[in-house]
């Protein structure tokens, strides 16, 4: 829904622009107005200095403007949030054999996935994220180690066992992951 939102948005802001840029050019290259524009023409200025001092003397004016511009920067900064993160995948479309598929919910697998990724040995914390399309998922994987681990044995024990368990059981042939390590800050031991 929010891809529909965003495309018809960028689709009516674009034309927007388009015109008036179009317009403001032909009219700039010697064009005739549009009925709908509103100068007369290329000797005419974009605001005139009565334009410009019209609200000078009221209090209200620059408030205003000031507060329906920033309520225009954070609709527009929440936008651009929204187009630009990390979206999880929400669910994983499961091949049952009849022709038919089933749908796996993307967080029942990402909790299954980081609960048997936290069971490893040596492995202290697990999260797991799901990403890719629900047809060719991938997984983000963070660990976080104990300080005695050898990453490379818990790198081969999460793609052997938690990894394998994940996509067998949602019935895929690959799922590519992005491991994350990390070890816990430890205080230095006391050698004697």
């Amino acid at each position: 829904m929010l891809r529909i939102v965003n495309r018809v948005l960028i689709g009516l802001v674009g034309l927007v622009l388009l015109a008036l840029g179009g317009s403001v050019l032909a009219v700039g290259l010697g064009a005739p107005a549009p009925s709908w524009w509103i100068h007369q023409g290329r000797p005419d200025v974009l605001l005139t200095d009565a334009e410009r001092t019209k609200w000078q003397d009221h209090t209200w004016w620059w408030p205003a403007v000031i507060a329906a511009l920033a309520v225009l920067v954070l609709l527009t900064l929440w936008w651009l949030t929204t187009v630009l993160r990390r979206r999880r995948l929400t669910e994983v479309l499961v091949d049952t054999g009849d022709g038919e598929g089933a749908l796996l919910r993307g967080r029942a697998l990402e909790t299954v996935l980081a609960d048997e990724a936290s069971g490893l040995h040596g492995v202290a914390q697990a999260q797991a994220h799901l990403t890719g399309t629900r047809t060719a998922p991938g997984a983000r994987v963070q660990l976080l180690l104990e300080p005695h681990v050898d990453p490379a044995t818990a790198l081969h024990h999460l793609a052997v066992q938690a990894l394998t368990h994940a996509r067998n059981s949602a019935g895929l042939e690959k799922m590519p992951a992005e491991v994350r390590m990390r070890a816990v800050k430890h205080r230095q031991e006391r050698v004697s």
